[in-house]
């Protein structure tokens, strides 16, 4: 911490000696010793005090947290973090005849198409003697006129 190596140390000591004297320097060890001790307990108190506003105040943002998340989760909460403007609610707006807004349905079924003949069925993959031939061969007996003549 302070950077006193074994000989400073004895310099220290050697001078403390001198100064203080024999008869005086065990009692100014204890009062040293003292003030160190109540040095450290309030160097402790100041640091466990830190640590207790730090978590306190960690406390305080999680419960905010919490609290915005909450207050998210209510309806009005969710529509605005979703569309804070408010222009998706506006794009599905719609006046009907009497001037009042109604919600377009997103899901409404469309109008079936205006009379579109259904698509004919696909020709049957049977060949004459009952075996099932592949699509491709279907469509290539339907382009060639069947052989007729006797083999």
């Amino acid at each position: 911490m302070f950077d006193i190596g074994w000989s400073e140390m004895a310099i220290v000591m050697l001078v403390a000696l001198v100064v203080i004297g024999p008869k005086d320097l065990p009692r100014v060890a204890r009062e040293i010793g003292r003030w160190t001790g109540k040095a450290r307990a309030m160097a402790r108190d100041f640091h466990r005090a830190i640590d207790d506003m730090a978590r306190e105040a960690d406390l305080d943002d999680l419960k905010k947290t919490v609290d915005d998340a909450r207050s998210i989760s209510s309806r009005r909460g969710l529509s605005k973090a979703i569309d804070p403007d408010g222009s998706l609610e506006r794009a599905f707006d719609v006046s009907d005849a009497g001037g009042k807004k109604t919600r377009a349905k997103a899901l409404e079924p469309a109008a079936p198409a205006a009379s579109a003949p259904p698509d004919p069925p696909p020709p049957s993959s049977l060949s004459i003697d009952g075996a099932v031939e592949p699509p491709a061969a279907v469509q290539d007996r339907a382009e060639k006129p069947a052989d007729t003549t006797p083999s």
